[in-house]
């Protein structure tokens, strides 16, 4: 039989907590499709080679429960917070694809969002999956563990603080959901206000005639025809902003390890 140290259980423990709580957070890694059994089990293989990763002689082990307690709580809190970050860059890509499918008056072909389980139109649905797939493609997942590998070298076990600039970037990169979402959505919305101004002129010139019924199919077809001119810019800017989240969590990491 294996005897195992008890501090080093209760070290693998602690990262363990770290690790499984951002896997749960994030944006792939705590997909509803992705079992329980498997998020466990990939967590504990991961906790297991940091442990043979980092430096042991500068954690203080203390043998009581209320020492284990806190500390958990503080790498389950430290998990949440690098994990959930990155859910504000899908967000905001949601909540455009949101924008740009009630302009077009797809707001009541409503669906569930396969990413947070929320309700959505078809368009925003449809952005939040292509985002997904080009997270994949820029290796997004891998960054998410090798980010969580890199909390465990500035952040040491028991020692995370929330301080006022964890706190400053945790605010700006959430309100930096709004100006994502203005961000991705402005072409078309910008296309669709001129298109309002026609339908009103229009109606004043030719008061007979129903706008609506005649602006509302236009409206549907111009929308999808800028949607798909705008395909490789839009993925050139989802790119852009996953990769620039990326470095914005290394400053929120850094900044809970001060």
């Amino acid at each position: 039989m294996i005897n195992i140290p008890v501090a080093d259980f209760i070290i693998v423990l602690l990262i363990f907590m770290r690790i499984i709580a951002a896997f749960v957070s994030s944006p792939i890694f705590g997909h509803k499709a992705i079992p329980a059994l498997v998020k466990v089990f990939l967590s504990l293989v991961i906790s297991y080679i940091v442990f043979l990763t980092i430096d042991k002689t500068k954690i203080e082990v203390e043998f009581s429960l209320g020492w284990i307690f806190v500390n958990a709580m503080k790498e389950i809190m430290t998990g949440l917070i690098i994990g959930f970050t990155l859910n504000f860059i899908f967000h905001g890509i949601s909540y455009a694809g949101m924008l740009i499918g009630f302009d077009m008056g797809l707001s009541m072909a409503s669906e569930l969002n396969p990413i947070d389980g929320s309700g959505g139109n078809v368009i925003g649905d449809l952005i939040s999956l292509s985002s997904i797939l080009i997270f994949f493609l820029i290796n997004g997942h891998h960054y998410i563990i090798s980010s969580l590998v890199y909390s465990f070298a500035i952040i040491r076990i028991g020692k995370l603080t929330i301080n006022q600039p964890v706190f400053d970037l945790i605010v700006k990169y959430s309100g930096a959901v709004f100006i994502i979402a203005v961000k991705v959505s402005s072409p078309v919305l910008v296309s669709f206000i001129l298109i309002q101004v026609a339908e009103g002129i229009m109606a004043k010139v030719i008061p007979q005639m129903q706008i609506f019924f005649v602006a509302q199919p236009l409206l549907i077809g111009i929308g999808l025809f800028m949607l798909a001119s705008l395909v490789p810019v839009y993925i050139y800017v989802i790119k852009y902003l996953l990769k620039g989240y990326e470095d914005n969590l290394v400053t929120l990491i850094r900044a809970m390890g001060q």
